[in-house]
């Protein structure tokens, strides 16, 4: 429903600009704004499967103890193999390996390698599996948010950004928690590992490398921060592409018609270039911290080696502890680079979790009262308007005092300029909004009492613009009504003066409409919807334009049609041309959302008013 979008849209641009609405990662700038809670957001997310953690992180433990088991081991092995070269050689003998001489000892090294890498490869399919199962719950927790906001969310945002939500977001987030997670687990236990055994070794050497280790901390904590906000600003960025794209090929017919595809295109290319620099700082940011601090390892280990060197010739050390401390330093300096580029992947998945947290927290629609009221069967369909008052920004109220009542069976028409409220007062019945103040009442119950599907079941609604649904004509037409046969969906089409023409089709009801439905005109959209409308069989029926996509001899047929669906129901119709609406019991006039003159066609021309006017500037 569109004749009041233009209103509403500024209305809460006003607001948004007061009080810092919109879209999540809509701002280049954002940032998350507290790590850690979003970190522990995703904690709780995680629900029944933080077992998943607990079980990589043991498996991580279990990998780092056996792989500097390792590493302590073949000191064992290479002194031992040494002094067996050693005396070989002093004998005048030469040296074999064999189980007894040497070869035992290899089979036990190569042993604790196996199971370092038997954990390393469990933990990685547990994360896995943790990661996957993380994205399902939260695309689970946006398809339920989703179906919550209210109807003002999707008019200040654009599509293509809560669609990204839903895929790159979260994508990033499953990739990092598959790699960067895992990762940074086994680089923190790998170097508080590596620093105990160091520190069994030579506490001298120890305290080199972890001067070492401080720098390259400060360097990894620099280089977080701004990656952080350097992938913040690359998702809001994608989010901003992804919608322009999906602009571009939804108006794709308009944009062709007015010869702008130049346009289209250049606006386009600016959000992707845009787009491009800033994945390319991001990239830039989150990939440079791995180079420096291997370069600042480097030094360590130059440091440390020469430091080393100096004891082994001084017989401070043997040979196997040498080679084996090198392990350790490697051991130790590996994981700080680790740690630096996982932590830096961890910034670029908490910036995308922050915008789906963001998401996640929106204004929804107010619940449902606990103990709703029930309507008797079968429904009047007398509805009553009892001095409503309403605005999309609260300082700025579009409606002060509107009162009506229609009853059962009436027919209610709704006329006024672009923007005067018509849909607006619509969308009040339907509670697609809520109203600000006195109340509205279907059969006598205040619609605010009712649960929002119990009250809708009640309404058939032909929007002016049409919309159908991916898959067959016969399912679209049993949209509202799933459980209906073939012979009620045909009868509903016959109804609608729509069964001719989905019978020239090749797959008549079967054929299936694909993408936006393309291949069916827009009238014959409008008589889909108006078949679906019929079938649902509700007490009220609102008709926003209906007929203003079909020729003259089509609408007149329409008209037939809906006389006797509207017949023993209460009917609400938006029209432009007052020539559908001439016979209508109730005329409501409304002007900057305000009803200004009611009463039946006579009446209103009788009064010689803003109708008279209107209906003059028609029939001139």
């Amino acid at each position: 429903m569109s004749s009041d979008k233009d209103e509403r849209l500024e209305a809460e641009a006003s607001a948004g600009a007061g009080t810092g609405a919109g879209a999540p990662g809509a701002d280049e700038d954002m940032v998350p704004t507290a790590p850690r809670e979003t970190a522990l957001r995703l904690w709780r997310v995680a629900g029944r499967q933080r077992w998943r953690i607990v079980v990589a992180a043991a498996c991580a433990v279990l990998y780092v103890v056996f792989s500097l088991a390792s590493a302590t081991f073949s000191a064992v092995v290479v002194d031992f193999v040494w002094e067996e070269a050693q005396r070989a050689f002093a004998a005048g003998s030469l040296y074999v390996v064999d189980y007894a001489h040497g070869g035992r000892l290899i089979l036990q090294y190569f042993g604790l390698w196996t199971l370092a890498w038997g954990f390393y490869a469990v933990q990685s399919f547990v994360m896995a599996s943790f990661a996957e199962r993380l994205n399902l719950e939260l695309r689970r927790r946006i398809a339920d948010k989703l179906a919550r906001l209210p109807l003002a969310y999707f008019d200040r945002h654009q599509p293509g950004d809560t669609i990204s939500y839903a895929t790159n977001d979260l994508d990033k987030i499953s990739e990092v928690m598959q790699r960067g997670l895992l990762q940074l687990i086994i680089a923190a236990c790998m170097l508080v590992g590596a620093l105990v055994c160091m520190a069994r070794r030579s506490v001298v050497l120890t305290l080199m490398f972890c001067g070492f280790a401080a720098a390259s901390a400060l360097a990894t904590w620099a280089f977080g921060a701004q990656t952080n906000k350097a992938v913040g600003r690359r998702q809001a960025l994608l989010g901003e592409l992804t919608s322009e794209v999906e602009e571009s090929y939804s108006g794709r017919t308009e944009v062709q018609a007015f010869g702008l595809e130049g346009r289209s295109l250049a606006a386009v290319s600016e959000k992707a270039e845009r787009l491009a620099r800033a994945g390319a700082r991001a990239d830039f940011v989150a990939n440079a911290i791995g180079p420096c601090i291997r370069f600042v390892m480097r030094l360590c280990m130059v440091t440390i080696g020469v430091t080393a060197g100096g004891m082994l010739l001084a017989g401070q050390m043997t040979v196997g502890v040498f080679q084996a401390f090198f392990q350790y330093v490697m051991q130790g300096s590996e994981p700080l680079t680790q740690f630096s580029v996982s932590y830096n992947m961890l910034q670029g998945a908490l910036a995308a979790a922050e915008r789906v947290f963001g998401f996640l927290d929106e204004p929804e629609v107010e619940p449902d009262p606990a103990r709703p009221a029930t309507l008797a069967r079968p429904v009047r369909g007398r509805v009553c308007f009892e001095h409503v008052r309403f605005g999309y920004d609260a300082d700025h109220p579009l409606m002060h005092d509107v009162s009506f009542v229609a009853e059962p069976g009436e027919k209610v028409a709704i006329v006024g300029e672009t923007g005067a409220g018509k849909t607006t007062l619509v969308n009040l019945l339907m509670r697609f909004y809520e109203i600000d103040g006195g109340r509205i009442t279907l059969d006598g119950v205040d619609t605010r009492r009712l649960t929002r599907a119990d009250l809708r079941r009640e309404f058939g609604m032909v929007l002016q613009d049409a919309w159908l649904f991916e898959g067959t004509i016969a399912e679209n037409i049993a949209y509202g009504c799933p459980g209906a046969t073939r012979e009620e969906v045909e009868a509903a089409a016959r109804a609608a003066h729509v069964d001719f023409f989905v019978r020239t089709l090749p797959h008549g009801y079967d054929t299936v409409l694909e993408n936006d439905a393309s291949a069916v005109s827009q009238g014959q959209r409008q008589l889909l919807t108006i078949a679906r409308a019929m079938l649902a069989d509700p007490a009220i029926l609102i008709l926003d334009e209906a007929t203003s996509s079909v020729d003259t001899r089509t609408e007149q047929a329409i008209v037939r049609a809906m006389e006797a669906i509207m017949e023993n129901r209460t009917s609400f119709v938006i029209a432009h041309r007052l020539s559908t609406i001439v016979d209508a019991d109730l005329i409501l006039v409304m002007d900057h959302g305000n009803i200004i003159e009611k009463g039946t066609h006579e009446e209103l021309l009788a009064a010689g008013g803003a109708y008279a006017a209107l209906y003059q500037s028609q029939f001139a």
